[in-house]
Order: C-alpha cells, then structure tokens, then sequence
C-alpha cells in the first residue's frame, strides 16, 4: 500500500513537473564596465573611493550625462537585476546585446566571472546575443577612452597603444582594445554561444546536421569559429555567432546575430579592422547583405512548427518602428536624421521575419520600453523593445510561456539599487575641477542628491536632454520662442482666437488657464522624452493633472488651422507626445498568438 502511495505521489510529482510553465529573463543593452577590474598588464586599479575604500575604475559624470547611457552606476544595477531573478527562481536569462562597455578583454573578464558565479549560486543559464558594442567591430582593434576619472578630478584617458586619444595624463593597456568575434566568442563562449552537454539542442545557421540527427559532440564542431564565417562583400568574410537552442524541453531560443559590418573601402584589406562600417543600423543591412539569416530563420521556424517547440527570438535591433506610428511627424518636426531615426528598421524587415514564421521577437538597442505588432495576412510579428539598465526607465522583462500556449511579459522596474550612490564623492571631485576649468555647460551637481537609482536616472534623461538632444536635435527657433512659456501661455497660443474670446470659450468648456501655470516648455520636451523611453510606464512619472492638461492642448491645437510656422511645430510636438503616450501596453501583457491578440493585464 505504502510503495503504491509512492508510486503515486512520484508520479503526480513528474506531472506537475511537466506542467510547469518556462520562464526566461531578457537583460538587454547593460553595457557592463567593470568598476573593479584588473589590467593584465598595467597595474592601475583605478582611483580610491573614500567612501568605500575600493580603487575604482570609472567614467567621468559629464561623459554619462552626454551619453544615452551611463557607464558606470548600472553595475550595480546589473547585480540588483540578477539578485531579483535569482529570488524569482528563474533559471533562464538571455541577453539581447551590448552586454558590455565596447568588447574590451577586462569588462569581458569581468562579466564572465558575475554570470558563472549566479550560474554556480542559483543554477542560471545565461544565453547572450551580440550587440554593436560587442564587438564594435569584426576583428580586433586600437582603443580607448579619453574620459576615465582621474584622481585629480580631471579626466584621465586609458587607451591600448600610445599615440591614440586625446589626453595627456593617461595610462596603456592592451585590455582597452575593442574586442572582435574571436575573442568574445573565447571569453564567452559558456553563455550560450557554444553548447552545452545540458541543452537539448544547438545548433547555427551553418550547420548541416538535421535536428533528429542532433549529437553535442557534432554541435561542438559546429560552434567553433572557423565554421562560422560568411562573405558579407565579395572578398570579406566576418563572423556570424547566431545560434538556436533548446534549454529546456520545448522551447527553443534563436539568438540572431544582427551585426552587419560592411566594407568601407572594397578595394581595402579584408581583414583590417579599421576597414568596416559600425553595425548601428541594424536589420536595414541584413536585408541586403546578410539574407542567409532569413533564411535560417525560416528552416528553424518550420522545424520548430514540425516539432511543436514554442520559438522564441532575441536579437539586439528591433525589427518594428519602436516610435509607435510618430515616425513621420517627428520627421517632420525635427528632420529626418534626428531621434536616432536612422536606426529605424524598415517595413520590409519586418515583413521578411513574420513570412520567415517568426512571432516572438525580444530585442534591445534603443534603450526604451516598447511593443510593436505587424499582421501580414495569416503571419503576426510581436517585437518586445527591452529597456536598458543603463538609461531611464531601467527594467528588464521576464517572459512566462504557459501551457495554454499563451505568453504573459511583465516589466520589472529598478526603482532601488543598493549601492547606486558608492561613486557620488568621487563625481564630487570631478565638479570641483569642473568649475576651475570655467567650462561653459557644467552638469547640475543636483544629481548627487537623488535618492533612488530610479530618480538618478530620471535625473540623466533631464541633463541629456539639456546638454545633448535639445543642443542636437530640436530647432533652434522653436526652442527660442518656447522656452520660457508656460502651461497657460501654450493653453492661449492653442487657441486661434483674440484674448477675450479665448477667455469666453475657455469658461465655456471650464477649463482654468491658472491651472496650466504651473509647469514650463522644457517639462513638457522631458516629458515628451519619458514617454519615448518608458511608454506607459511613464505616467507614473508625470503628473495626473499635467497629463489632462497635456490631451486637452493636443486636441486644441489639431483643430487650430494656423499656418503660423511656430503653431506649426507646436502642434506637432503635441501630436508627437499623444501617440507615443498612446501606444500598444507594454508594461503587463498576455500574447495570444492563435487569436493574434495582445492583452493588457491590469495589477
């Protein structure tokens, strides 16, 4: 009777087992620095933290706040993240790219040893993708940076040779160098890029070995870097490190190596590094020199549809316009190579990926919180924009895949992140140098008060856009004229009607001018930009009041038919903010991917 009980209770327990549904975290666009890494030939450890007493190597301040993401505070940020998918139980994590600084070996060494101690801790399997920051290029080459801190406050440049960079006071090391393939294929190869005994299958787009013939010995072979090469120009051959796995039983993982790096010169030598174009773009370039990925795709699809495995992709570009159809007004208004718009992958991308029979596709690069949704007939391609944790609004997204067949993605936010405050004296040192040098744009030292890593890096956006995309992008006689409006002021000016007539109609429609007072021009543009990188997830960071106010200027200003050039753009800048405030959900939502349906789940 006992050993029938057993039976049971092992049985029951095997089922369950069975039925458990797959969880997989994505971490994208971290941009690992190690703050405390080592030279292998250069003893410099950086420069001591009073605070905790640690050397330290780190960026300056003014360098992270021109930049979209910081470099340094989103290493603690990255342990915070890994520290909450570990207390969540979840064993799957891929990374879609940019998953360091720029490729260099000792951020390379450094995030090796964090992903195989969870590994070894908590029993988490990392899959990685590249990014156009790992490698910046195909082959290995010279680097460094000009904007180290120094222990004077000034800048100090680290760079792998003499005679490169701009800095005087510097230090040399070959460990700056921006990695190729072949030596982050080598320092990373336990993190998904070559298989393991464990997977259930593995495999590249080069392999000809059938998936019933699959053997780990056989996708070793496979996965060594002679055997992934193609020829993207006639007469230049890169490396390709996209893979498809299987980590658990039926679901597989197609990690697409979207870097295109094309020739500069095709009368230059194949293999000088300084020779190829970044990878930036993104998909653009694989539709025209990389198309045996498509390919691919479409014979992994089909075999997994043959097979009844749920494919999921991860890649670091997005496939779909991220600017939630704002595209041609933002065109419009700030031309057609401002907002990072070159980036924007074309419809025919996405149309050659849903015919391919892809539908799932998880990708970083833009650093914001976005879904987009394409339908071509009986194909439909949802692509899942994942935040950076080096940029507002710093999340990562955790995938559930229920036995129902349906997929639930929840945003999990970093409000708090221990430690994100250890580098604040040193910043201290570097304002000081920076008022003695009379620099004529300083970064506001109010930073350093923020309280949360949520508000710092609100507090980045603010000063990136003051110092870099207002400076960059916008017009300047737009933001002459606007800049020292208010709510009420842009409440009359969205009114084609005289003073009292305007006063009349808005008494009619009880709407209180003094209560547009209260914000300025420039809350609007931050705004604007809080709902470009977070979605929806921006409203909480906006006022409610604020963002009634907001709807009732947009509709206001679409009807007013002024040709006035500056109505004009104001009317835009509404528009703008509308419909990025109006997209698809992507905070919570549920895929049904047989009723091409996609869900939000109210918490």
């Amino acid at each position: 009777m006992k050993r029938t009980i057993l039976s049971f209770l092992l049985l029951a327990n095997t089922l369950l087992s069975a039925q458990k549904s797959t969880q997989i975290a994505f971490l994208s666009d971290v941009h690992f620095q190690d703050l405390y890494g080592l030279f292998s030939d250069n003893n410099f450890r950086g420069i001591i933290n009073q605070k905790t007493g640690k050397p330290t190597i780190l960026r300056t301040m003014d360098s992270q706040l021109h930049s979209t993401r910081i470099f340094n505070e989103n290493y603690f940020a990255f342990l915070k993240a890994l520290d909450d998918i570990a207390a969540k139980g979840i064993k799957i994590v891929a990374m879609p790219g940019d998953f360091s600084d720029d490729g260099q070996a000792y951020n390379l060494r450094g995030l090796h040893k964090i992903l195989e101690q969870y590994h070894q801790r908590f029993g988490m399997k990392f899959y990685l993708t590249t990014g156009n920051h790992d490698p910046v290029g195909p082959f290995c080459q010279d680097a460094g940076k000009d904007d180290f801190l120094g222990e004077d406050g000034n800048p100090l440049g680290i760079y792998s040779k003499e005679n490169i960079g701009k800095s005087s006071h510097k230090i040399i090391s070959k460990d700056i160098a921006e990695s190729g393939y072949l030596k982050i294929l080598g320092e990373l190869k336990d993190f998904g890029f070559y298989p393991k005994k464990d997977d259930l299958y593995w495999s590249t787009p080069f392999d000809q070995v059938a998936f019933q013939d699959y053997s780990y010995n056989k996708a070793m072979q496979s996965a060594d870097y002679s055997k992934r090469i193609y020829e993207v120009s006639d007469g230049f051959s890169v490396p390709d490190l996209s893979y498809v796995v299987e980590p658990v039983k039926d679901v597989w993982m197609i990690a697409i190596d979207g870097n295109t790096y094309i020739p500069k010169n095709t009368s230059g030598k194949p293999d000088d590094a300084s020779n190829y174009k970044g990878a930036s773009i993104g998909y653009n370039n694989v539709l025209t020199h990389k198309q045996h990925l498509i390919k691919w795709v479409k014979k992994i699809a089909g075999e997994a549809n043959k097979n009844h495995k749920t494919l999921i992709a991860f890649t670091h570009y997005p496939m779909i316009d991220f600017n939630d159809n704002a595209t041609g007004e933002i065109k419009n208004l700030l031309g057609e190579k401002k907002w990072q718009l070159e980036r924007l992958p074309q419809e025919d991308v996405a149309k050659s990926f849903a015919d391919a029979g892809l539908q799932i596709h998880f990708a970083g690069h833009m650093h914001i919180n976005d879904v987009g949704i394409r339908k071509y007939g009986d194909n439909i391609l949802v692509n899942i924009q994942v935040p950076s944790l080096a940029a507002y609004l710093p999340a990562y997204k955790i995938l559930t895949i229920k036995l129902s067949g349906k997929m639930e993605v929840q945003t999990e936010v970093l409000n708090d992140v221990p430690h994100f405050d250890d580098l604040f004296p040193l910043y201290e040192k570097e304002h000081k140098a920076l008022e003695k040098s009379n620099i004529k744009k300083l970064w506001n030292k109010d930073i350093l008060k923020t309280k949360s890593y949520h508000d710092f890096m609100l507090f980045h956006l603010k000063e990136l856009i003051r110092l870099r995309m207002i400076p960059n992008d916008w017009p300047k006689d737009l933001i002459e004229k606007a800049a020292k409006l208010n709510g009420e002021d842009l409440l009359f000016l969205s009114l084609d009607l005289s003073g009292n007539d305007a006063k009349k109609y808005l008494k009619q429609k009880d709407i209180k001018p003094k209560k547009f007072k209260n914000w300025m021009f420039e809350d609007l543009i931050l705004d604007l930009y809080k709902f470009q990188s977070a979605d929806e997830l921006a409203r909480k960071d906006i006022p409610k009041m604020r963002s009634q106010q907001y709807q009732i200027l947009e509709k206001l200003f679409e009807v007013n038919k002024s040709q006035n050039p500056f109505i004009i753009q104001l009317r835009s800048v509404f528009k703008i903010l509308n419909l990025l405030s109006n997209g698809d959900p992507t905070d919570h939502f549920e895929i049904d991917l047989e009723k091409q349906t996609l869900n939000r789940i109210e918490d």
